[in-house]
Order: structure tokens, then C-alpha cells, then sequence
């Protein structure tokens, strides 16, 4: 029986060595990209650009939430990106770059996904060690979710096995460099910025913490020059 597997794929470090985890264990996997006014459209084209180049087959959905401009410096522009000291990134409670409830809209969608699929397992590139402080990238929330997904779907009810798995949770920037190197992930076709552009910022979270993950990892970063 093929395994088969859901990715959430925002174009990003974390997300695409996640996907690239998921093929090297087997799984055939479905990429789901999640357009939802991000101020900038270069992580959808790496989404788009890493699919390929895993050859996983590509689904990406867009959403209108209206609200989240006001509420979040990812959607919309008008809110100022933060620029925090790396040491002290995610110490300073939530930040702005916070979406709210995008893990748990993301996962729903690709609950959906997965239960239309008969897939065994959604796949996310969560992590807690070197993160920004999202409450929704937590062991707890996806243990929570991953109870409320049996519950709630036909895979669960007929007892068959299904799993949300977060390969990266527990990894440091570091470890998830030196993983997406063994694994074979291009790494020239992620993208973390937040801002978008030709190059990366090298101010906002995601920036920085990508630069102490090369770093700590004693390797170069091929988007930065």
C-alpha cells in the first residue's frame, strides 16, 4: 500500500526540508500552498519551484481573510516588520509577524486534504527551539489538533491510522540546516524573508534566524552573497 502524505509548504527552510523528510520516509507526497495576502508573492514561487523539484504534486489555495491585515505585519504592509536581536527573538511574547490561527486554518485545510486523499499523514515544518514564539507551533496544540483531526475525520472514525507529524519541532536552526543538507533539499530555492525582494533583508526574524542556523551549522547560505 503507498503511504501517503500532506506537506504544508510555504517555500521556506523549514517547510521544504519537511517535505523532503517525508519523501526519504517513504511517503508519496501532496504540497499544499496556502496564499493568504502575504506581503510579498517570492515564497509562493519557491513553494511552486520546490514542489518540482521534489516531484511532489502542487496544490495551492488562496484566502481572502479580511481581517488579517489589521492584525498581523505579515498581511497587508501597513504594520512594520519588527527587528529584534536574535538572542532575543521569541523572549518578548507574541510578536507581530503572528497570523492568527494560521496553523489551525493551514491544518484544517489540509485535514481536508489528506481525508479526500486517504493519505496517512500531514506533514508540518514546526518548530519551538529557534522560532519567533508562535503559540501554534507548540507539542502541545499539535498533539490537540492531531486528536482532533481522528475525531473529526473518516480516516479516524474507520480506525485507520493517521498522523500529523512536525519532524522539526524539537530542532534547533542548526539541526535543520545540517538535516535539509542530508536530506538534499535545494537550498537555493527556499526563501525566509520576510520582506521579500531580490535578496533577503537580513533584519526580520526569519532573517536572522536563518542566518544563526548556516552559521552554527558552518555552512553558507546560497541566498546570501
Amino acid at each position: 500500500m503507498t503511504k501517503r502524505a500532506v506537506v504544508l509548504l510555504s517555500g521556506g527552510l523549514d517547510s521544504a526540508t519537511a517535505l523532503y523528510w517525508a519523501g526519504k520516509r517513504g511517503y508519496r507526497t501532496s504540497a499544499l500552498t496556502v496564499d493568504y495576502g502575504q506581503r510579498h508573492r517570492r515564497e509562493l514561487e519557491s513553494a511552486r519551484r520546490l514542489a518540482r523539484a521534489a516531484g511532489a504534486d502542487l496544490t495551492t489555495l488562496s484566502l481572502d481573510l479580511p481581517w488579517l491585515p489589521d492584525s498581523t505585519s505579515l498581511v497587508g504592509g501597513s504594520k512594520p516588520l519588527p527587528d529584534i536581536p536574535v538572542g532575543r527573538i521569541g523572549r518578548n511574547g507574541i510578536p507581530s509577524t503572528y497570523v492568527p490561527g494560521r496553523n489551525t486554518v493551514f491544518l484544517s485545510l489540509a485535514l481536508s486534504f489528506a481525508d479526500a486523499r486517504d493519505a496517512q499523514a500531514i506533514v508540518i515544518g514546526a518548530n519551538t527551539l529557534d522560532s519567533s514564539g508562535y503559540p501554534d507551533c507548540r507539542p502541545a496544540y499539535l498533539r490537540a489538533f492531531e486528536k482532533a483531526a481522528r475525531l473529526g475525520s473518516r480516516a479516524g472514525v474507520q480506525q485507520r491510522p493517521f498522523r500529523i507529524l512536525a519532524p522539526l519541532l524539537r530542532l534547533d536552526k542548526k539541526g535543520i540546516v545540517k538535516l535539509a543538507t542530508r536530506l538534499g533539499v535545494p537550498l537555493e530555492k527556499t526563501w525566509s524573508c520576510y520582506r521579500g525582494g531580490d535578496t533577503p533583508c537580513r533584519r526580520c526574524d526569519s532573517c536572522k534566524l536563518r542566518a544563526k542556523g548556516f552559521n552554527e551549522a558552518a555552512q553558507k547560505d546560497p541566498l546570501v552573497h
